[in-house]
Protein backbone atom coordinates (compact mmCIF):
# COMPACT_ATOMS: atom_id res chain seq x y z
CA UNK A 1 0.00 0.00 0.00
CA UNK A 2 1.29 3.48 -0.92
CA UNK A 3 1.54 6.20 2.14
CA UNK A 4 -1.66 7.86 0.37
CA UNK A 5 -3.42 5.09 0.03
CA UNK A 6 -2.98 4.71 3.92
CA UNK A 7 -3.52 7.61 4.04
CA UNK A 8 -7.34 7.56 2.47
CA UNK A 9 -7.62 4.31 4.13
CA UNK A 10 -7.49 6.13 7.67
CA UNK A 11 -9.87 9.00 6.76
CA UNK A 12 -12.16 6.31 5.15
CA UNK A 13 -13.12 4.67 8.75
CA UNK A 14 -12.72 7.80 10.67
CA UNK A 15 -15.82 9.12 8.47
CA UNK A 16 -17.38 5.38 8.82
CA UNK A 17 -17.02 6.20 12.79
CA UNK A 18 -17.58 10.17 12.70
CA UNK A 19 -19.95 11.11 9.30
CA UNK A 20 -19.36 14.44 10.90
CA UNK A 21 -15.62 14.65 11.03
CA UNK A 22 -13.76 17.95 9.39
CA UNK A 23 -10.88 17.28 7.35
CA UNK A 24 -10.42 20.54 5.86
CA UNK A 25 -8.32 21.91 8.50
CA UNK A 26 -6.64 18.73 8.93
CA UNK A 27 -2.84 19.15 10.41
CA UNK A 28 -1.53 15.45 9.81
CA UNK A 29 1.20 16.28 12.15
CA UNK A 30 -1.10 16.97 15.17
CA UNK A 31 -3.22 14.35 17.05
CA UNK A 32 -6.37 13.60 15.30
CA UNK A 33 -7.96 12.69 18.91
CA UNK A 34 -7.91 16.54 19.37
CA UNK A 35 -8.80 18.01 15.61
CA UNK A 36 -11.03 15.53 15.44
CA UNK A 37 -12.81 15.22 18.47
CA UNK A 38 -12.46 11.32 19.07
CA UNK A 39 -13.07 9.90 22.40
CA UNK A 40 -11.23 6.68 23.34
CA UNK A 41 -13.78 4.29 21.91
CA UNK A 42 -13.42 5.90 18.61
CA UNK A 43 -10.20 5.18 19.00
CA UNK A 44 -10.28 1.98 19.69
CA UNK A 45 -13.04 1.12 16.98
CA UNK A 46 -10.09 2.60 14.18
CA UNK A 47 -8.24 0.16 15.84
CA UNK A 48 -10.51 -2.79 15.12
CA UNK A 49 -11.16 -1.80 11.89
CA UNK A 50 -7.86 -1.73 10.89
CA UNK A 51 -7.65 -5.62 12.05
CA UNK A 52 -10.79 -6.38 10.70
CA UNK A 53 -9.66 -5.00 7.09
CA UNK A 54 -6.13 -6.20 7.17
CA UNK A 55 -5.80 -8.53 9.97
CA UNK A 56 -3.38 -6.00 12.04
CA UNK A 57 -2.59 -6.87 15.23
CA UNK A 58 -1.50 -3.11 16.87
CA UNK A 59 -0.62 -3.80 20.63
CA UNK A 60 -1.65 -1.84 22.80
CA UNK A 61 1.69 -0.43 23.33
CA UNK A 62 1.82 1.26 19.61
CA UNK A 63 -1.44 2.45 20.13
CA UNK A 64 0.36 6.23 20.84
CA UNK A 65 2.16 5.26 17.18
CA UNK A 66 -1.38 6.24 15.89
CA UNK A 67 -1.74 9.57 17.55
CA UNK A 68 -1.39 11.46 14.05
CA UNK A 69 -2.41 11.12 10.51
CA UNK A 70 1.57 11.17 9.52
CA UNK A 71 2.30 8.74 12.44
CA UNK A 72 -0.39 6.51 11.63
CA UNK A 73 1.47 6.37 8.09
CA UNK A 74 4.74 5.75 9.36
CA UNK A 75 3.60 2.99 11.68
CA UNK A 76 1.02 1.12 9.45
CA UNK A 77 3.36 1.63 6.24
CA UNK A 78 5.86 -1.36 6.52
CA UNK A 79 2.53 -3.55 8.30
CA UNK A 80 0.64 -3.11 4.92
CA UNK A 81 3.55 -3.35 2.59
CA UNK A 82 2.06 -6.01 0.36
CA UNK A 83 -1.41 -4.92 1.13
Amino acid sequence: MTRDSIKNLIIEIIENIDDEADFDNLDPDQPLRDQLDLDSMDFLDIVMELRKRHKLQIPEDDYPHLASLTSCINYLEPLLENA
